[in-house]
């Protein structure tokens, strides 16, 4: 009696090519059919978050929505009284108007300040991780560093130098919380 023939790589996994892939025995044309468009659209999808303007148009929203609610939150814990800013002439519906188009406009403006922030760092760390072609805390610095210079540029060249290290410094420390091994 023989024993069947080693294979000639015995720790070689197989490789399939796309679409031969093996399947559970039962399955319909059909299903496997099924089977590969979820996967198609599942490499779609995976393309897509993995783009940078989808990154970019994200962390701008998330930065504007979030800006909008720091705004909110800053106009509702004032130590004046919203009131005495408006005329005490009006009517309380007046009034009441002049605050609500204040923290309007307040919330708009800081809105796009934060949307900004957050377009331009991730559209930056965006362009450096595919560049590098790593995802590493390097990648977070760098980008901290080149957002907080572009953010501060007009105002010269320490200050752009100082907003850079600061920013560097605030995203190497977040994307180092982040990374850090969970505690068991």
């Amino acid at each position: 009696m023989a024993l069947p023939s080693p294979s000639p790589m015995p720790l070689l996994c197989p490789i399939y090519l796309p679409g031969q892939e093996p399947v559970p025995a039962g399955t319909s044309d059909w299903e496997r059919q099924e089977m590969q468009t979820a996967l198609r659209y599942q490499r779609y999808i995976g393309m897509a978050m993995e783009s940078c303007p989808l990154k970019v148009t994200m962390a701008s929203g998330a930065g504007f929505a979030m800006g909008g609610f720091f705004s909110l939150m800053s106009a509702t814990f004032a130590y004046e009284d919203p009131l005495s800013r408006a005329s005490s002439q009006l009517s309380t519906r007046a009034q009441t108007m002049f605050v609500f188009k204040e923290m309007g406009r307040n919330m708009w403006s800081s809105g796009k300040g934060f949307a900004k922030v957050g377009a331009i760092y991730s559209g930056v760390e965006c362009c450096i991780e595919g560049y590098r072609a790593k995802n590493d805390i390097t990648n977070a610095v760098s980008a901290g560093f080149l957002s907080g210079a572009i953010l501060a540029r007009n105002s010269g060249i320490k200050a752009a130098l100082g907003g850079g290290v600061a920013f560097a410094v605030f995203s190497g420390a977040i994307d180092w919380y982040l990374r850090k091994e969970p505690a068991e």
